[in-house]
C-alpha cells in the first residue's frame, strides 16, 4: 500500500485501525512487559496507526469518545509520533489527530538524537524506530475541576500508556514507559507549545 508523504504542517492519512485481533485481552495482559532493546527493523505504518488509535483514538464516533477514559470528556492529552524509521513516513514529528485518524507533520527530520539527550541518554529512545510521546494540556481539565484536574490528567496518561502497552503486545511489538527526561528539552526537540507538558516517552519496535 502506498502512503503519500507529508511536508511540515500537511496531514497524512493513516491506515484504518482494526477492532478485531488474534490476541485476547487476557493474553495481552499476561505478556505485557517493558522492552528496552529493539531489532534494526522499521515500524509498519499499519502498526503505527493501530498504536495511535489505541492511545487516543475515537471508539464512539457519535460523541467523539475515545479509547482511554477522560474526566469530563475534556481530552487533555496530545499524542505525537516521533518517526525515525517508519515505512511510508519521512523522519519527523507528527501530531495524531484522533477525530480524523490522521497525522499532521509538525517538524521535519529525525529528532531522536535530541530526544535521546533530553531523556538522560536512555538508549531505547535512540534505538527504536519510533517513539510515541504523550503530552498533557492541564488547562483543558483544570478549567472545570481546578487544581484537582491535574491529577485527572495524570490518571489519563496512565490509561493511554497502558493501552499502548497492550496494543503493542497484540502486534508482536515491544515498548517501555520512560518518565525520566528534561521537560524543556523534550518540548524543544518536538517543537511543543509551552502549555503542552510532556509526560510519557514510549519507544516502540520489534
Amino acid at each position: 500500500m502506498f502512503f503519500k508523504k507529508a511536508a511540515a504542517q500537511e496531514t497524512v492519512e493513516l491506515p484504518e485501525f482494526t477492532t478485531q485481533g488474534e490476541t485476547s485481552l487476557e493474553q495481552a495482559l499476561s505478556k505485557r512487559k517493558s522492552t528496552r532493546s529493539y531489532a534494526d527493523k522499521p515500524l509498519k505504518m499499519e502498526e503505527a496507526a493501530q498504536l495511535l488509535w489505541a492511545a487516543q483514538g475515537v471508539n464512539r464516533p457519535q460523541r467523539d469518545f475515545r479509547t482511554a477514559p477522560s474526566a469530563g470528556a475534556l481530552f487533555p492529552l496530545e499524542v505525537f509520533l516521533v518517526a525515525g524509521d517508519v515505512e511510508g513516513l519521512d523522519p519527523g514529528v507528527y501530531r495524531y489527530l484522533p477525530k480524523e485518524h490522521r497525522l499532521k507533520k509538525e517538524k521535519d527530520g529525525n529528532v531522536q538524537g535530541d530526544l535521546h539527550r533530553s531523556a538522560l541518554g536512555q538508549s531505547p529512545v535512540r534505538d527504536a524506530p519510533a517513539v510515541v510521546v504523550i503530552a498533557g494540556v492541564y488547562e483543558r481539565t483544570t478549567v472545570r475541576y481546578g487544581d484537582r484536574g491535574k491529577q485527572y490528567v495524570h490518571m489519563e496518561v496512565g490509561h493511554a500508556g497502558q493501552n499502548i502497552h497492550l496494543q503493542a503486545e497484540t502486534l508482536g511489538l515491544g515498548t517501555v514507559v520512560i518518565g525520566a527526561f528534561d521537560d524543556s528539552g523534550v518540548q524543544s526537540a518536538l517543537g511543543l507549545e509551552d502549555k503542552e507538558v510532556p509526560m510519557y516517552l514510549m519507544p516502540v519496535g520489534r
